[in-house]
């Protein structure tokens, strides 16, 4: 589980109600990444604090570049994105490249 600091939470699409919306600076765990292709392919994850359900549709995931990290967690993420999907470490690379993660210090 990866704990991460909340960066974004502008553009919330009306199919996920508020009360399961980020909110900016707050911290949140992230505990699954994947690539989603309901969701044009975008690098999501999905949180222990609050999840999207059948009621979010076609919404998931939460966005994993709206999301900051430190420094010491890069490297859990990386095994992280490994257990939830089937991405190699090429693919792992270009992932955390696109997603455009904030590493903090």
């Amino acid at each position: 589980m990866i704990k991460a600091k909340c960066i974004n939470d502008k553009n919330k699409p009306k199919q996920i109600p508020q009360n399961k919306w980020l909110v900016k600076d707050n911290e949140y765990t992230i505990i699954k990444v994947t690539i989603h292709p309901n969701q044009n392919g975008i690098q999501g994850c999905e949180l222990a604090e609050i999840s999207l359900d059948e009621s979010c549709l076609p919404y998931e995931y939460y966005k994993l570049d709206r999301f900051a990290i430190s420094q010491d967690d890069l490297e859990a993420l990386i095994e992280l994105m490994k257990l939830s999907s089937t991405l190699n470490d090429v693919e792992i690379n270009e992932l955390i490249k696109e997603s455009e993660l904030v590493i903090t210090e």
